[in-house]
């Protein structure tokens, strides 16, 4: 089997029975394409033919390649933001850490909220605005507990650490072509857990001569305009 039929498979497997429409074939089939060649380098009629459909049933279902991009974009922003969404069995903090566990699973899924956040749109950024919100719901539940140090930024502090989560997803090939291995595999994710850890407890410097130096340097006359105090 393919990598294209097994995402696939994959895809069309996890649909609920009552599901299993032609609408529904060539959405799931669409997600692994546009994952996988891109946009512009799937074409309506591999997809038709991958979803063993005729492109004239594309057409009718959606109008145009456009139209299907949109409903596959709001489709799998469901799949990792809306709790009711039971493809993804878990709470939506949860659901992309749940789907990095089961790579064979879920990986489709993540291939195309890569290309996503990477190509942009209205879904993509409605998706990234939910991440930066569960990023801040955690801190905002870390400060209560006492856990974490002050922060001269703390919106900054949220949209930096959204970034790292998000990095080995969208940066997933260029990663393990680093690494010699898949960052979102089991193994990369266990590689990855205590450093991670040891950035976000310890930091890596052992003295604090940058951070002065930068908090010195902003605050003089002559420091970056708008900076945060």
């Amino acid at each position: 089997m393919t990598q294209t039929e097994r995402s696939f498979s994959i895809l069309y497997m996890r649909s609920a029975p009552d599901d299993l429409t032609a609408r529904a074939r060539i959405r799931d089939t669409a997600i692994a394409a546009f994952a996988r060649d891109g946009y512009d380098g799937a074409s309506l009629r591999r997809i038709a033919q991958e979803a063993g459909v005729s492109p004239a049933l594309i057409v009718h279902h959606f109008g145009d390649k456009n139209a299907l991009r949109a409903e596959c974009d709001d489709y799998v922003v469901s799949v990792f933001i809306n709790e009711e969404h039971d493809l993804i069995v878990a709470p939506t903090r949860d659901r992309i850490r749940t789907a990095l566990n089961d790579l064979e699973r879920y990986g489709p899924y993540l291939d195309y909220l890569a290309r996503m956040l990477a190509d942009g749109s209205a879904a993509a950024d409605r998706l990234f605005d939910s991440f930066l919100a569960n990023t801040r719901d955690v801190l905002d539940e870390q400060k209560a507990a006492g856990m974490l140090e002050p922060m001269s930024d703390p919106e900054m502090t949220i949209m930096l650490l959204t970034l790292m989560g998000l990095a080995p997803v969208v940066m997933r090939a260029q990663i393990a072509r680093a690494l010699g291995t898949d960052q979102l595999s089991p193994a990369g994710l266990l590689r990855t857990t205590l450093p991670t850890l040891e950035l976000l407890t310890h930091g890596i410097y052992s003295t604090t001569a940058l951070l002065d130096g930068a908090r010195e340097a902003l605050a003089s006359p002559g420091g970056a305009k708008g900076a945060p105090s």
